[in-house]
């Protein structure tokens, strides 16, 4: 997945990981961290998972947590939220260090409209995802195209792992199951609730929920790709560390959220801004004729 692609994905599952502004929990800050710190997650440790088994028993707790953390993030105000409209600046990490941040506008109208534009050095870049199709403007070498199946893909597993996707029970539409795994460290004198999705095709994703305030703290996942020195296959271990949670119109969102890979901190959204239910246009997602006729 190319870098603009990967960074459309987190920014779409910061705007609601944390029930506030998805964007924010896609934002990636230090600040996240004082809030919400923990350590790397490894591939398959006992404190990571104990296969939970989805008795009935186990599933009841794992909905209870869940309710909570709906009624956390603003119960019907969260769910009753059809469009979002987030504005921040977006930051890859190479080898553990900050690059240059790059500012970006999120357009979000659900369940399945998507465009981000990014602004970096001069140049614009946009992405929109509609459904199972999308499209791409390259500012540097001023191309439209249509976005791969690949690409379209790892959008679509980015929203599977997404906050939103869980709050909203839109998983319950492809089969999954939910079920408790315990509660799990989350630094000083903390603890997190945790539960996982598991879908049809073996793939699962775990959310913990701060066991204190039920907020959506951090999402984990695995994951296999190329290596593309090697064009080996091999399987990484992610997450999603949500940190700021701030109130806008009864609805709250992570506003920073820092993505990690294999322990490894790889990027951060922090959000500057974020409104709710705000009209847009449904030109603003189709893709423009040519190059002059973009939005």
């Amino acid at each position: 997945m190319n870098l603009l692609l990967s960074v459309m994905v987190h920014i779409r599952k910061s705007i609601f990981s944390l029930p506030v502004p998805r964007l924010l929990l896609v934002s990636f800050g230090i600040a996240s961290l004082l809030l919400f710190p923990s350590g790397p997650i490894h591939a398959q440790d006992e404190t990571t998972i104990a296969e939970a088994k989805p008795t009935a028993e186990n599933v009841a707790k794992a909905e209870q947590i869940l309710l909570r953390g709906i009624e956390t993030v603003g119960g019907s105000n969260y769910l009753n939220v059809k469009t979002v409209l987030g504005r921040g600046f977006y930051t890859a990490f190479l080898d553990g260090m900050s690059q240059l941040p790059a500012r970006f506008v999120d357009y979000i109208a659900f369940p399945d409209r998507e465009r981000t534009e990014f602004f970096s050095s001069g140049i614009r870049t946009v992405q929109t995802n509609v459904g199972d199709t999308g499209w791409f403007y390259d500012g540097a070498t001023k191309s439209l195209h249509d976005m791969k199946p690949e690409q379209i893909q790892d959008f679509k597993r980015g929203m599977r792992t997404s906050t939103e996707n869980l709050l909203h029970g839109w998983w319950r539409k492809e089969g999954a199951t939910l079920s408790y795994v315990g509660r799990r460290e989350a630094g000083l004198a903390k603890r997190n609730e945790v539960v996982r999705l598991t879908y049809p095709d073996g793939f699962w994703i775990e959310y913990e929920f701060g066991a204190k305030d039920g907020l959506p703290a951090k999402m984990i996942y695995k994951r296999t790709k190329k290596n593309p020195d090697s064009e080996e296959t091999v399987e990484t271990a992610e997450e999603d560390r949500l940190a700021k949670p701030i109130t806008i119109a009864g609805v709250t969102a992570a506003w920073v959220i820092d993505h990690f890979i294999n322990g490894v901190q790889t990027s951060r959204v922090n959000y500057e801004s974020i409104e709710y239910n705000k009209p847009l246009a449904d030109v603003l997602f189709a893709k423009p004729a040519n190059i002059k006729a973009l939005k």
